[in-house]
């Protein structure tokens, strides 16, 4: 039932004094939050956060995780393998440093889907359900936020750069969506976007104008049949003038000997800036790595980078990736860090005649690190060719279900769309119990 016109019409004003007082806190994400209903997981869970490592475009699985050097050589392209300090286990040869941290790792080979385009395929693996025009999933770090908030100052669900908007709040309230950062950590002048005062708006005003929001609700709270909930504004109000808050972002205070080691490349900052957010209490971090629709020159791209010299994506990767996993192990923090590293599906098993790889969803690599789960395997096959799974295909719904038990939340707790219908977290999913 919709609320009451005077709910609305007050919600609408405090919305309009809070514009006049910092459009930063509103662009947070955190202003009316609406309550969160936990869930216990059938399983304890094992994992405290997750940091998704999103490869956006679809990366190769025959160029990273999943090499056929005996297949032809149209298939089996440019890269060799390598062993991996895990023995059977062997992947690309510009991959040399995961390949040390391989004991951390389990390699999904098997991971299969139907849909190949980038929007339908990137929905699928972000939130564990098929597209449908008439209801938009939540990601997996919008579910985890709205069922298991946070109490401290950050927000429970960041993106670094930004989020793929498949992966966004959906049918949740939007205060689910991730808060993205909005800008590149490796750029000199990095700086998180309306994570300062606009000029002119010191502490002290802030501090008057959350003492007036304070006595309008309490006036309200009168006439109201529902009372105003003022929680995302005072979250918003600590992220904004919290020190600590501004010191977890502030990648720039790390040694250089450690920025150097995540490579100073964006997905390597932005590894590092997750490891700081995971660090500071952040429950989920989503990495974006753009450049992975590797159609043309697939060579050049993946391994030498573009035109200028640049170091290729898997290079670049390998950096970031090890790095990260490395970096968390030795704070103590892997064993309940989930790491994900994925896109939204594979390429095909033939080279094209532009040099490069095409879509090619029914099979494909998935790796997951910490948390809990099992390293040092490779779960699944594919065929000779990297064409279609040879055994065990994994589902984005199989993926979803494991990820949601491994980080406390019930995968059949039931969500609840705006008009009322009742979504559960997972459907049709069943536990990669290898992981477990």
């Amino acid at each position: 039932m919709a609320p009451p016109r005077t709910t609305h019409s007050v919600r609408l004003s405090r919305r309009r004094l809070l514009q006049t007082g910092s459009a930063a806190m509103v662009s947070l994400g955190l202003l009316g939050r609406l309550p969160a209903v936990s869930a216990a997981g059938k399983r304890s869970p094992r994992a405290r956060r997750c940091i998704l490592i999103w490869l956006d475009g679809g990366p190769s699985h025959l160029d990273t995780f999943d090499l056929k050097p005996d297949a032809p050589e149209e298939v089996r392209g440019p890269f060799a393998p390598i062993d991996t300090e895990v023995p059977g286990i062997r992947i690309s040869e510009h991959l040399p440093e995961t390949a040390r941290q391989m004991r951390h790792v389990a390699v999904i080979r098997s991971m299969t889907s139907p849909l190949g385009e980038h929007n339908f395929g990137s929905h699928y693996l972000l939130t564990g359900y098929r597209p449908t025009p008439v209801l938009k999933y939540p990601g997996y770090g919008s579910v985890l936020a709205h069922l298991q908030p946070t109490d401290g100052l950050m927000p429970a669900n960041i993106a670094v750069p930004d989020h793929n908007s498949e992966g966004g709040a959906g049918f949740l309230p939007g205060t689910a969506g991730p808060f993205d950062v909005g800008s590149d950590p490796a750029r000199p002048d990095f700086r998180v976007q309306d994570l300062d005062l606009f000029a002119g708006i010191d502490p002290d005003r802030l501090e008057r104008r959350r003492q007036f929001l304070d006595t309008f609700d309490r006036f309200t709270e009168g006439v109201e049949t529902v009372p105003p909930d003022d929680a995302g504004f005072d979250q918003a109000y600590r992220l904004v003038a919290s020190r600590d808050a501004k010191r977890a972002f502030d990648i720039s205070s790390e040694p250089q000997t450690t920025r150097d080691r995540y490579g100073r490349r964006s997905i390597g900052q932005a590894c590092l800036l997750a490891r700081r957010l995971v660090e500071a209490g952040v429950p989920f971090v989503t990495v974006r790595d753009r450049g992975w629709d590797t159609h043309t020159d697939l060579h050049n791209r993946l391994k030498e980078g573009f035109t200028g010299g640049t170091v290729g994506k898997v290079p670049t990767l390998d950096l970031a990736y090890s790095a990260l996993i490395a970096d968390l192990h030795d704070r103590g923090l892997l064993d309940d860090t989930l790491v994900i590293l994925m896109g939204e599906f594979g390429r095909t098993p033939k080279i094209n005649t532009s040099g490069g790889r095409d879509h090619w969803p029914r099979v494909f690599s998935v790796a997951l690190a910490g948390g809990g789960i099992t390293g040092g395997q490779a779960i699944g096959r594919s065929d000779a060719h990297g064409e279609s799974p040879e055994n065990r295909p994994v589902t984005p719904e199989d993926l979803a279900r494991t990820v949601y038990t491994l980080l406390g939340i019930n995968p059949d707790h039931e969500l609840v769309t705006p008009d009322g219908r009742p979504v559960a977290v997972n459907r049709g999913g069943e536990l990669i119990t290898e992981l477990l």
